[in-house]
């Protein structure tokens, strides 16, 4: 019987159809209690130190929840307290659409009778992080979420039965982001399929936009164009080492 030949270009295409298949699984796979890290807690709340150069620690559960795989409270941007409908006519820092912001904005156009504040960050009273957990927590920066997704590796996984994402940093440290989906109206979506996290900080130029922290199975990234403010998202608090 006459042996096949496996040319140069067949073996390169199993080599890559293999490795996608590994990578498929191992996307897949489920991820267990010891596969979740705890540093220490702080004022009542585990956090976990991923050894990342700013010494960003990262809390082990959003804001609202008692486990890692917990989804917390939905809050729209700058709000600190919990809804049941999420659109502009019930966001608190506007007269009823985009245009009519009161606080937090940066471009006449935007703002109520023209108002501008030029307040691109969020105050303390207005971060649902450290108004719920204290203010040496907060709601992450752009540039912290950023470096989140630079210094770790990330997997989508599920834990307890539970959809998201796994962080891993290379001192064998990791941290869990439940794809909590996203409010809008009164009703939740994309639940188990995506997560969005909300940053401190509006687009610039842009009010009604702010900066978020998006992922599902196929992305993950620190957005650059943000969403509409009154959305509910969720809130991983952070804290300083130093």
């Amino acid at each position: 019987m006459k042996k096949s030949k496996i040319t140069k270009a067949t073996a390169a295409i199993l080599l890559v159809m293999t490795v996608l298949f590994a990578s498929a699984y191992t996307i897949y796979e489920k991820v267990n209690d010891d596969s979740i890290s705890v540093s220490d807690e702080y004022n009542g709340h585990d956090f976990v130190d991923l050894g990342l150069p700013s010494g960003t620690l990262w809390a082990n559960c959003n804001v609202g929840a008692n486990t890692p795989e917990g989804y917390g409270g939905y809050f729209a941007w700058g709000e600190i307290e919990l809804k049941t409908t999420y659109d502009w006519n019930t966001y608190i820092y506007c007269k009823g659409n985009h245009t009519t912001l009161t606080k937090y904005c940066d471009r006449p156009s935007q703002g109520y009778n023209g108002f501008v504040d030029d307040i691109t960050v969020l105050f303390y009273e207005d971060d649902a992080a450290s108004v719920n957990w204290g203010k040496e927590w907060q709601i992450p920066t752009t540039e912290q979420w950023q470096e989140l997704q630079e210094y770790t590796t990330s997997k989508w996984t599920t834990f307890n039965g539970v959809n998201g994402r796994l962080f891993s940093s290379n001192n064998g440290k990791s941290l869990f982001l439940p794809a909590a989906g996203y409010c809008w109206d009164n009703t939740c979506d994309e639940v188990g399929e995506t997560g969005h996290y909300w940053s401190n900080s509006l687009i610039i130029g842009h009010p009604f936009d702010a900066r978020c922290f998006d992922f599902s199975s196929h992305y993950c990234y620190a957005s650059s164009f943000g969403n509409d403010r009154y959305h509910g998202y969720t809130i991983r608090a952070v804290r300083s080492s130093k």
